[in-house]
């Protein structure tokens, strides 16, 4: 099941959310794709997050850093969906200083909530995850009802559903606690609590700041979606 597009229109261009996304591009190229294997894993240690350095008293700059690296292909095109999916009413709503600020800090949040889990790792932790899983996390407290497109493949079998946001992002939610309940810590691979973490952080901040929108009529389906005033 994969998100792949909303029936949310934002009210303003999201110049964040796409200065993001090419920064997170940017790196990868930067690190990955012009270096041999041997250079682009030096970068992931190096800059990635590491528990247990950085509880050493070092590498304080992975905890922003670690955000803009990924692993694969897959793993930045996966994340960088996903943020153009939901990023664009999420700066919509907070006006892009609130919205990196709140990026930024639901990234350090779901960090925070990794190493609580884990603090010995020397594992190193990227991506853009935990950032865009608060991101996921304000947007089904402002936007639930909003429709969200989701390719569902099963075997040979594929199909669109729109379906409304609480239930995609909250399957996606307890898929992330019962996955990571169900995996060891020192597995490494995905940072489920990362995730988790974010997410919850995303959903308090948000709660925090800002109100959730009142329903419209969607003028192309006729369908109740949420209002997105534009904020500066």
């Amino acid at each position: 099941m994969f998100p792949i597009r909303d029936h949310n229109p934002s009210g303003s261009p999201p110049v964040l959310t796409l200065a993001l996304i090419a920064l997170n591009v940017a790196v990868f190229v930067l690190t990955s794709a012009s270096v041999s294997t041997f250079q682009a894993e030096s970068y992931i240690f190096e800059f990635g997050l590491i528990p247990a350095r950085l509880l050493a008293g070092q590498g304080y700059a992975t905890l922003l850093t670690h955000m803009f690296l990924h692993g694969s292909w897959m793993h930045l095109l996966g994340n960088m969906l996903t943020l153009w999916i939901f990023g664009d009413n999420m700066e919509d709503r907070l006006g892009r200083t609130r919205f990196l600020a709140f990026y930024l800090g639901t990234g350090l949040a779901a960090a925070a909530a990794q190493i609580a889990i884990d603090p010995g790792s020397r594992l190193p932790m990227v991506g853009a995850s935990g950032a865009i899983a608060g991101v996921l996390g304000g947007y089904i407290w402002l936007f639930p009802q909003a429709r969200i497109d989701v390719l569902v493949i099963i075997v040979v079998f594929f199909r669109i559903f729109a379906i409304p946001a609480w239930i995609v992002l909250g399957l996606w939610f307890a898929l992330q606690l019962l996955t990571g309940a169900a995996t060891p810590s020192e597995a490494g691979g995905v940072a489920y609590w990362a995730h988790i973490g974010g997410f919850v952080a995303g959903l308090g901040l948000t709660a925090a700041l800002v109100r959730r929108s009142p329903p419209r009529p969607d003028r192309a389906g006729g369908r109740l979606v949420p209002l997105v005033r534009r904020r500066r």
